[in-house]
């Protein structure tokens, strides 16, 4: 596939060519590596039912076999939170789970386990390769990536998405590089306020 729409945020690209080349290079190369039109399937999607579309959960699990063999692995971060608004915001800081529940039970309230994980992390760079609805990448910008690097876990964020070229011939409600680009645009150049390279992927050549 191809890699040719590149939305460089808050200098991320820059950081990527310079800090972390080689593993730059990993990410891109396992995007080229990928030939999509190999991963199809024939859509049960009630707006598209019988054609042939490209097969989002099997380019995913692709992603995952290249970039597992070069030690890129899931990142998986539990956490508790609480109802309780003063010591949601005494503990948003503490980075220690048990501390964070214990502080929520001494203030008296119910501590909820919950966790934030990304695809792919190696040498504090976190990569998602986003196929999901269309409120999935914004979750990714403003959740996931950031809650990383506010923890200082990660120094640069990389969301891998389609094209429009190419979600239109994906199940309906996927999200695409052009009108993601738009919002972070719209947002403000300090928001989110992770470093984030996307990328819009596409095959070389429409099999489909």
């Amino acid at each position: 596939m191809k890699h040719d729409h590149i939305y460089n945020h808050l200098n991320a690209e820059e950081f990527l060519l310079v800090k972390r080349p080689q593993q730059w290079k990993e990410i891109l190369d396992a995007i080229e590596s990928i030939d999509a039109n190999g991963f199809t399937k024939t859509s049960n999607d009630k707006t598209r039912r019988g054609k042939v579309l490209y097969d989002q959960v099997a380019i995913n699990n692709e992603f995952k076999r290249i970039l597992g063999q070069s030690g890129w692995n899931e990142m998986k971060t539990r956490y508790f939170v609480t109802g309780d608004i003063p010591t949601a915001k005494a503990i948003v800081k503490e980075k220690d789970a048990n501390i964070q529940k214990q502080t929520i039970e001494q203030n008296g309230f119910e501590a909820f386990s919950t966790y934030n994980q990304v695809d792919f992390v190696k040498d504090r760079i976190a990569v998602e390769v986003q196929f999901g609805k269309y409120f999935s990448v914004a979750y990714d910008l403003h959740v996931k990536h950031t809650f990383f690097f506010l923890r200082d876990e990660i120094d640069v964020g990389i969301e891998i998405i389609p094209t429009h070229a190419m979600m239109r011939k994906m199940d309906t409600g996927v999200s695409w590089f052009e009108n993601e680009v738009a919002n972070v645009i719209r947002e403000g150049r300090s928001n989110p306020s992770v470093p984030i390279v996307i990328i819009g992927i596409e095959p070389e050549t429409f099999g489909i």
